[in-house]
């Protein structure tokens, strides 16, 4: 299995959130060849005192979509705080690689990370363009910036990058709407149906055993499968969250 998912990966297939978060806003890729416009950046923001926690004023906001090479920004991010373990605030914006998600998560809680779904207002981005304010953020920060921990959507690689928080926040009024899921080869437009459905199941099953290893029930995922390719979404309600352990921690 472990083999066939490293084809997979040398392959460029991957398995996607589909559908109902809202989609990454047009700027410049950040990656290297094959990077889409829209993949996800980090940067380390600066608040009021206690504005990120009792003690916290300083965290990594996570904005864009996941794509095959997020992770390498995030364990660069990571590098840069030495002597801190900043809280990430993540807002997935558009179709975002479940794959990495899950390496994301991972590499969260190997550096024993808190996270929480949220936005993060940068003051200096007042008035500025998208293209303007992505120039600002590019560098890292640190930058002047509130937390904004309602009214943001976490899909199904949201979800699967917040189980690796050590300590999980969702404010009561973000939503977690889960979508279809696709396999999509960055490579090649085309993958057998019997390829398709072999690797859609093994990747299912990875997904199952991570949620267990990070303490996340697994109904989880049985929410995203009945919704797989038929153009739905199903939203877990925040009174299910704590049940689910999809959070440690309520936000206010």
């Amino acid at each position: 299995m472990l083999d066939f998912l490293r084809r997979a990966a040398v392959l460029g297939i991957a398995l996607l959130a589909t559908g109902a978060a809202a989609r990454a806003q047009t700027r410049p890729p950040i990656g290297g060849v094959n990077s889409a416009p829209g993949a996800m950046i980090f940067y380390v923001a600066h608040g009021a005192p206690d504005s990120c926690g009792p003690g916290c004023s300083n965290w990594i906001a996570a904005e864009g979509a996941v794509q095959w090479d997020t992770y390498k920004r995030l364990l660069a991010i990571l590098d840069r705080q030495t002597g801190h373990k900043l809280p990430i605030v993540i807002n997935i914006k558009g179709e975002s690689n479940l794959n990495v998600a899950t390496s994301l998560g991972r590499i969260l809680r190997d550096h024993g990370v808190d996270a929480v779904v949220g936005a993060t207002e940068v003051d200096a981005c007042n008035g500025k363009s998208e293209a303007d304010c992505f120039a600002l953020k590019r560098p890292g920060g640190p930058l002047d910036a509130r937390e904004k921990l309602s009214g943001v959507a976490c899909d199904l690689a949201c979800v699967l990058m917040l189980a690796g928080g050590v300590h999980r926040g969702l404010g009561a009024g973000n939503r977690v709407v889960l979508s279809g899921m696709a396999l999509h080869n960055r490579f090649a437009p085309n993958i057998s149906a019997e390829q398709r459905e072999s690797l859609t199941t093994i990747y299912i099953d990875q997904f199952r055993k991570y949620l267990g290893q990070m303490g996340v029930d697994q109904e989880l995922i049985d929410f995203a499968i009945k919704n797989s390719g038929n153009g739905r979404y199903v939203e877990v309600p925040a009174s299910e969250w704590t049940r689910l352990h999809l959070v440690t921690s309520r936000q206010p």
